[in-house]
C-alpha cells in the first residue's frame, strides 16, 4: 500500500509544475518566463564557516557571468545529537540565502540526506552507524533517522525558494542514487540493479511535504537514465547527471597526462540525453571543476594544473557542443575540511584546484577562462534554441586532424572545432568552409590560414546577431557584446600568435585603432583580419565598435550587470537592454551602478590599475571606484582613470619566538589517573555490519564518539607470562595509533596514505604476577567512509579497536573503557558543532577555546617539542592589526620538510585551533599539506588571536616542530564587505570533564 501511495505521489505531484515562476522545456529552464543559462559553481557554506565571507564568494562567481551556485547541506553537522537539529550560528543558512540574492545568484539546493562530498560518512551523522539495517533504503530505522533532518532543512529551504522571494530555483533530493556494488561497468544495464524507486519517492515526498515546490533535479552518477521524468516511482522533473573525465579521487599526479581521461564522448551525447528525457534541458549537475588530493598526494596546486584553463577550453566547450544549459562545476570554491568534517581519504584542504582558491584568491587562469566562456553564452540566445548536429571529422575544415560540431539555430550557427585526438600537443593549420548569409565561403577570405593549438578548441560563429548588426562570421571567439541606442560594442579575442578574421554586413566608413589590422570591403560586406598580439586593436563602424583582444588581455575585462528593479535585481537577464557596462579593470570588479552622470564601481586591485569604460548605456563623465572619485580623461570616446594601489606595511608576529605555554595532554598514561567517568565498553552486540571479534564492542560509534581521536584504557591483572600484545585498529586512510602499558611506551603505527586499518604485534615484558596494569591506546579517527554504492553499508565501517590479544590471557581478562570528545553526541560546544573536538585531554577540558590559556602552564618552545612519545598541548596568543580596505588572506604554515623531518624530528601529528576552531591537521611523515588558510572572521584581523595545537609524537624519541609561521598569500586593496568576527563559545571550566 505504501508503494502504491508513493507511486501515485510520484506520478501526480511531479508530472506538472507546482508553481509557475520556474518552468522548463527541452532547451532550458525559465525564470519568470525568460530562458536562462543556469551556469553554476559548487560552493558549500559549511566549508567556509565565516558567513560574512559568503557574499565575497558569490560576487566572484557572479562576476564570471555565472548565474548560479549549487550547495550541499551537511546533515552530520546539524544533527550530531539524534533528534536535535541545530541550524543556527555558522550552520544557519539565512545569511547564505541573503548573500546569494544580493549578488544576483540563483541556487540549486542539495541537502541530501546523503551528499557524498568527501565529508565524513558522506553526510550521515556518526550515530547512523548504530541503527539496525541498511542505509539509503526503506529500512524503517533509517527512514525514521532522516525524518527530523528532512523536515527541518526542508522548511529552511522552503522559505528561501523563489516563490517566497528567495534565490532557490532548483532542488535535488538524494544524491547519486545510481550505482550498485557488484555491478559490472561493461554491462550498463546491471549498474543500477539495486535501486529502489520506493525509497527515492519517499525522500522526494519528505521534501514536498516540507513545502518544496521548485523543480526536482537529479544527479545520476552515470548516464543511466535513473529517475528520468516519466520513469515511474522516484522520477524527478529534470534529468541530469555527473561526469569527471579525470576521475574523482584518483589523485592529481602527472597532470599533463591526458591519456588517463575517460573520453566524455564515449559516455554521453545530445541524442542519448534527448532519448532519456525529451522534456529536460541538457544538464550536468556535477562536472569536473577540480579534483581532491589524497593524503601523501601531490598538493592542490598540481590538481589545479590538471583541471586547468586548458582542460576547460577543451572539455567545457565539448559540453557546449551538446547545447548544455544546466552546467554545474564541482567545485568552484572548495574551502576547508575544518573541524574533522572530512573523510579519511583527504586532508584538511578541500581546495581541489578549484577556480577560486581556498583562501578566495583569483590567481588561477581557469577563473578567467570560465569568465570568457560564460559571458559569451549569456549574450547568445541563439545558443539556447539551437540544435546540435553530429560531430564530423574533417567536417567544415580541410583536415581530418580536426573535428567540428555545428549547433544550428534559425539563422545563427556555432561551430565547435577541436582536435580529433584531443591529447595532441601540436598545432594544426586549417581553413574553415561554411554556408553563410553571403553564400558558401572559405575562411580566411583575406589569405593565410587559421590555427588551432594543441589541447585547445574554438567556437566560431556565423550570422550572429550583435544588437541588430549581423556578424557574418568570426573565427575569433566572442567574449561579449552590448547595445545602447543605435550603437553596439563587440569584444572578440584570440590566442597569442593566432590569425583571425571576421565579416559584417556593412560598407560604412570605419576607423582603426592600432596597427596590423587588414580591412577590405566587397559586395556589401566588410572583412577584417588581424594577427593577435598583446596590444589591443579596434575597428569602429557607424553603428558598431569591434575590439580585437589577446585572450590574456580579455581576462582583464569585466561585464557588470546594472541593478534592476526587484525581483530581478542583479540576476542574469540578457534580454534586458541598457542593462550592463563593460569595463577593463584588472583583478576583480564586483558590481556597478550608475547615479546621475557617475559610474560607480566596486572592485579589487592588487596593483595600480587603469580603469577603462568600453561600454556604458549612459555617457558617464565621472568614475567612482570603491567610493572614491577617480581622476579621468576621455580618449576615443572611452572614459579612463588610474586607481592607485598602495601596499601597506604589515608586520606579522613571529610565532617561532612567541611565548608558548605547554601542558601535558596525555595524563592518562600517568599513575593515579582516574578514569571512573569514562564509559565502560559493555555492549556485547552491535548493529555495525562488521561482526564483533571481541567480547564487547570497541567500535567508537557504539558509544557515541565520532570525531577526532579516540582513547581506550584496558585494565587487566598480570600473570607474569605476558610477552606480546596483538592489536588491530582502524581509523581511516593515513590514521595512526600509539600504545602504552602504564607509562611505558610500547609502540605506534605512524600511518600510511593507503592504509586504513593496521595489525600490530608489540613486545611486552617484565609484568609482575597479580599486579594491575592499564593499556592506553590512542587511535586517530580521520573520518567515516562514504556510502556511494547503494547496496552496501561502507559508511558503517567502524573506527577504533577491531581486535586484540594479550598473550597469556583470554580476551575477557581486559576490561576496556573508552572516551572521545567530551559528552559524545551530547557535545558541549554547539557554536562549532559536533565534530570540532576529539578525545585528547586538552580538548575535553576545553583548553583549545579562547580564554583557555593558563599562565601557570610551563613555558616551552615548539622547537623543544617532546622528548618521548606522547601528546603535548601548546598555546599562545598573537595580535594582528591589518589596515582597513584590504582583503589579506592569511595562512598558518609549517615550514619544516615532511620528507626530511620524518628522520630528523620524529613522526608526529598536529591539529591546531584558531580561536577555538580546529582548522588543520598536519601529519609530517605523510603530507602533503603544510599551508593552512584561516578565513577572516575565524581569524581576527584587528585584535587578539588564540592559537593552540596538540603535538602527538608517535616516535619513542619524541618530536619537535622546527618551523611555524603566519603568511599573507596576497594583499588586495578591496571593496569587499568586511566580515564580522564569528562568535563561538569561550573557555569556562567544564564541570564534568575528566
Amino acid at each position: 500500500m505504501l508503494l502504491w501511495h508513493l507511486l501515485l505521489f510520484s506520478l501526480t505531484a511531479l508530472s506538472k509544475p507546482l508553481q509557475d515562476i520556474v518552468t522548463w522545456d527541452n532547451n532550458a529552464i525559465s525564470v519568470r518566463g525568460e530562458r536562462i543559462l543556469f551556469f553554476s559553481g559548487e560552493f558549500h557554506p559549511f566549508r567556509l564557516p565565516s558567513p560574512g565571507l559568503w557574499l565575497d564568494v558569490f560576487q566572484k562567481i557572479r562576476a564570471m557571468g555565472y548565474s548560479g551556485v549549487s550547495f550541499y547541506v551537511y546533515w552530520a553537522l546539524l544533527e550530531g545529537e539524534p533528534g536535535h537539529v541545530r541550524s543556527d550560528g555558522v550552520f544557519a543558512l539565512d545569511e547564505f540565502f541573503a548573500a546569494a540574492s544580493e549578488a544576483g545568484i540563483y541556487l540549486l539546493a542539495r541537502p541530501g540526506p546523503y551528499i557524498n562530498s568527501e565529508v565524513s560518512g558522506g553526510g550521515f551523522p556518526g550515530w547512523v552507524q548504530r541503527i539496525p539495517g541498511d542505509v539509503r533504503t526503506m529500512t524503517p530505522a533509517f527512514l525514521n533517522a532522516t525524518e527530523k533532518y528532512a523536515a527541518t532543512i526542508g522548511e529552511v529551504v522552503r522559505k528561501a525558494q523563489i516563490t517566497e522571494g528567495g534565490p532557490v530555483i532548483l532542488f535535488q533530493p538524494e544524491n547519486e542514487y545510481s550505482v550498485c556494488q557488484g555491478a559490472k561497468s561493461e554491462e550498463p544495464g546491471e549498474l543500477n540493479f539495486c535501486l529502489d524507486g520506493e525509497y527515492m519517492a519517499y525522500v522526494e515526498k519528505q521534501f514536498r511535504d516540507a513545502g518544496i515546490v521548485v523543480p526536482f533535479i537529479n544527479n545520476d552518477a552515470e548516464v543511466l537514465g535513473n529517475w528520468a521524468p516519466g520513469s515511474g516511482a522516484g522520477a524527478v522533473d529534470l534529468y541530469s547527471f555527473d561526469d569527471y573525465p579525470f576521475g574523482w579521487g584518483d589523485g592529481c599526479a602527472n597532470p599533463a597526462n591526458w591519456t588517463r581521461i575517460t573520453d566524455p564522448l564515449t559516455q554521453y551525447n545530445y541524442t542519448m540525453l534527448n532519448n532519456i528525457s525529451s522534456t529536460s534541458p541538457f544538464g550536468i549537475t556535477e562536472y569536473q571543476g577540480g579534483a581532491p588530493d589524497p593524503w601523501g598526494g601531490v598538493g592542490v596546486n598540481t590538481c589545479a594544473e590538471m583541471v586547468s584553463d586548458i582542460f576547460a577550453r577543451v572539455f567545457y566547450k565539448m559540453n557546449y557542443s551538446f547545447r548544455i544549459t544546466i552546467f554545474n562545476l564541482y567545485m568552484m570554491f572548495g574551502g576547508t575540511n575544518w573541524g574533522n568534517i572530512g573523510y579519511s581519504s583527504g586532508y584538511t584542504s578541500y581546495d581541489v584546484g578549484a577556480a577560486i582558491t581556498e583562501d578566495r584568491r583569483l590567481d588561477r587562469e581557469r577563473y578567467s577562462e570560465l569568465k570568457l566562456q560564460a559571458n559569451f553564452l549569456q549574450v547568445s540566445p541563439a545558443y539556447i534554441t539551437s540544435t546540435p548536429l553530429d560531430a564530423t571529422i574533417g567536417g567544415y575544415v580541410n583536415t581530418s586532424a580536426l573535428t567540428t560540431t555545428r549547433l544550428k539555430d534559425t539563422q545563427t550557427s556555432f561551430y565547435v572545432v577541436r582536435h580529433t585526438d584531443y591529447t595532441v600537443l601540436q598545432s594544426t593549420a586549417y581553413t574553415w568552409s561554411v554556408n553563410t548569409s553571403i553564400g558558401n565561403i572559405t575562411v580566411p577570405q583575406l589569405g593565410g590560414s587559421l590555427r588551432l593549438n594543441g589541447r585547445d578548441s574554438k567556437i566560431h560563429v556565423t550570422d550572429y546577431d550583435v544588437g541588430g548588426v549581423n556578424l557574418i562570421y568570426s573565427s575569433a571567439e566572442v567574449f561579449t557584446w552590448k547595445k545602447s541606442g543605435s550603437r553596439s560594442v563587440l569584444l572578440l579575442y584570440g590566442g597569442e600568435d593566432e590569425t583571425h578574421e571576421l565579416a559584417i554586413h556593412s560598407t560604412s566608413s570605419h576607423t582603426i585603432e592600432g596597427d596590423g589590422v587588414n580591412v577590405k570591403q566587397k559586395n556589401g560586406s566588410t572583412f577584417v583580419q588581424w594577427d593577435v598580439e598583446p596590444s589591443r586593436r579596434a575597428v569602429h563602424f557607424d553603428d558598431l565598435s569591434v575590439y580585437l583582444l589577446w585572450r590574456n588581455d580579455a581576462y582583464n575585462h569585466w561585464v557588470m550587470d546594472l541593478p534592476a528593479p526587484e525581483p530581478l535585481g542583479l540576476h542574469v537577464s540578457p534580454s534586458r537592454v541598457n542593462s550592463s557596462v563593460i569595463v577593463k579593470g584588472g583583478y576583480l570588479l564586483r558590481n556597478a551602478s550608475i547615479t546621475g552622470d557617475s559610474l560607480n564601481l566596486i572592485g579589487d586591485i592588487n596593483a595600480t590599475t587603469t580603469i577603462e569604460v568600453l561600454f556604458s548605456p549612459k555617457n558617464c563623465s565621472t568614475l567612482i571606484f570603491n567610493g572614491k572619485k577617480v581622476n579621468t580623461t576621455r580618449s576615443n570616446g572611452r572614459l579612463h582613470g588610474v586607481v592607485e594601489y598602495t601596499k601597506p606595511k604589515i608586520t606579522l608576529p613571529d610565532l617561532s619566538t612567541a611565548e608558548w605555554k605547554y601542558t601535558d595532554s596525555l595524563p592518562e598514561i600517568q599513575s593515579g589517573y582516574d578514569d571512573s567517568k569514562w564509559i565502560n565498553c559493555n555492549k556485547t552486540t552491535s548493529n555495525n555490519g562488521r561482526n564483533l571479534t571481541t567480547p564487547v564492542s570497541l567500535y567508537s560509534s557504539d558509544y557515541g564518539y565520532h570525531s577526532g581521536s579516540i582513547l581506550y584504557r584496558g585494565h587487566f591483572t598480570a600473570t607474569g607470562s605476558e610477552d606480546s600484545l596483538y592489536l588491530s585498529t582502524q581509523g581511516g586512510f593515513a590514521y595512526g595509533h600509539s600504545v602504552w602499558l602504564n607509562s611505558t611506551f610500547l609502540g605506534s603505527w605512524a600511518g600510511s596514505p593507503g592504509v586504513q586499518n593496521y595489525n600490530q604485534t608489540l613486545s611486552v615484558s617484565d609484568l609482575k604476577n597479580g599486579e594491575e596494569y592499564i593499556l592506553t591506546v590512542l587511535v586517530d579517527n580521520l573520518g567515516y567512509d562514504l556510502n556511494f554504492r547503494l547496496n552496501v553499508n561502507t559508511m558503517k565501517s567502524p573506527r577504533g579497536i577491531m581486535d586484540y590479544n594479550l598473550s597469556g590471557h583470554e580476551k575477557n581478562d581486559i576490561r576496556w573503557k573508552i572516551t572521545g570528545n567530551l559528552g559524545g553526541e551530547q557535545y558541549l560546544d554547539h557554536s562549532r558543532g559536533p565534530l570540532n573536538e576529539g578525545s585528547l585531554f586538552a580538548e575535553r577540558q576545553g583548553f583549545h577555546l579562547p580564554g583557555g590559556l593558563n599562565d601557570k602552564w610551563e613555558k616551552k618552545s615548539l622547537k623543544d617539542g617532546l622528548s618521548t612519545a606522547g601528546v603535548g598541548f601548546f598555546a599562545t596568543e598573537f595580535e594582528l592589526q591589518y589596515p582597513d580596505g584590504y582583503d589579506i588572506p592569511t595562512s598558518l604554515v609549517f615550514t619544516n620538510s615532511t620528507a626530511v623531518d620524518r628522520y630528523t624530528a620524529g613522526e608526529f601529528r598536529i591539529q591546531f585551533f584558531v580561536n577555538g576552531w580546529q582548522f588543520g591537521k598536519y601529519i609530517n611523515n605523510i603530507g602533503p599539506q603544510t599551508e593552512y588558510p584561516i578565513p577572516e572572521g575565524i581569524l581576527n584581523h584587528h585584535g587578539t588571536n588564540y592559537l593552540a595545537l596538540t603535538l602527538w609524537a608517535l616516535d619513542g624519541k619524541g618530536a619537535k616542530l622546527d618551523g611555524i609561521q603566519l603568511k599573507n598569500s596576497a594583499i588586495i586593496q578591496s571593496g569587499y564587505k568586511k566580515p564580522e568576527i564569528v562568535v563561538g563559545s569561550e573557555y569556562t571550566a567544564r564541570v564534568y570533564s575528566y
